[in-house]
């Protein structure tokens, strides 16, 4: 299932977060920790303190999902902690998903092609 498009902004939470938080914890921690709007359609992404465990939101205009993920036998690549989200592009979000290290994977920024 691929619900995240160009249009998605993808955010990481570089710090692991109690893993027993839902929905509702995770939307708090979004608006109190780095004082943005959990419900604006980007997805947001955060991992276990072990790092073989990822949670997922994301407003979808009609209600809040929540997707888990757990890596059999490895761990998540995970960035060094920072104060505040880094910003992932579909391709390193795609490869965090399957559990391969995106971080070598460049960030171009998105930019409308010239028409002469």
């Amino acid at each position: 299932m691929s619900y995240h498009t160009p249009s998605y902004r993808i955010y990481l939470a570089t710090e692991p977060i109690d893993f027993r938080k839902g929905m509702d914890g995770l939307v708090a921690h979004v608006a109190s920790q780095f004082q943005l709007d959990p419900f604006d359609g980007a997805i947001w992404v955060f991992r276990s303190r072990r790092a073989d465990k990822l949670k997922m939101i994301v407003w979808d205009g009609t209600g809040l999902i929540l997707t888990m993920k757990r890596l059999d036998g490895k761990r998540f690549v995970w960035p060094k902690a920072q104060s505040g989200p880094m910003m992932l592009n579909q391709v390193q979000f795609d490869a965090l998903f399957a559990g391969v290290d995106w971080r070598g994977i460049a960030v171009n920024a998105p930019r409308k092609p010239v028409i002469a």
